[in-house]
């Protein structure tokens, strides 16, 4: 569905042509997380009170929430020391539990991420991708966009 000139919302991501970004969704229920990274993308353009794009995508996704329940937070790094064969296994594992297409999975390049240790599981960050063992994974375009995602890893179910 066409949000905005350029913004284009389907089942699972968006396709921004403005921003030239385009997220992916795959696993556990991650569009909480997305509407606030639309809503935070297009603020300059709408300012606070009214986001089209976020409104837009929210009816498109059928999710009741407000500007004021998009909540950021800071990433705090807490990389592993020692990458040992289990957490390999927890990762690899975690992945295959993740629907998503095969040619997906291919791409995701583990022995190349950072890995981060948190109270609820292992956060594997690629250049294209972040990797959470709770059962979701996103797949970007650009390195930059980790950065919106982490900063909103809190909206997730169960964070």
């Amino acid at each position: 569905m066409m949000c905005e000139e350029k913004l284009e919302v389907f089942e699972n991501g968006f396709r921004d042509e403005k921003f030239h970004v385009e997220i992916r969704a795959y696993g556990k229920d991650a569009r909480r997380l997305l509407l606030a990274i639309i809503r935070e993308l297009y603020i300059p353009d709408y300012g606070e009170e009214y986001v089209y794009p976020f409104e837009c995508a929210k009816e498109f996704w059928r999710i009741y929430m407000e500007g004021r329940d998009v909540v950021g937070g800071d990433f705090r790094p807490s990389p592993i020391k020692f990458l040992n064969q289990s957490v390999k296994n927890r990762l690899a594992k975690a992945l295959d539990d993740i629907d998503a297409p095969a040619d997906v999975k291919e791409n995701i390049g583990l022995e190349g991420a950072e890995i981060h240790k948190f109270k609820k599981g292992l956060l594997a960050i690629g250049k294209n991708f972040i990797l959470d063992e709770r059962g979701y994974l996103f797949v970007f375009n650009k390195p930059s966009v980790r950065d919106l995602i982490l900063k909103y890893m809190g909206m997730l179910n169960g964070a």
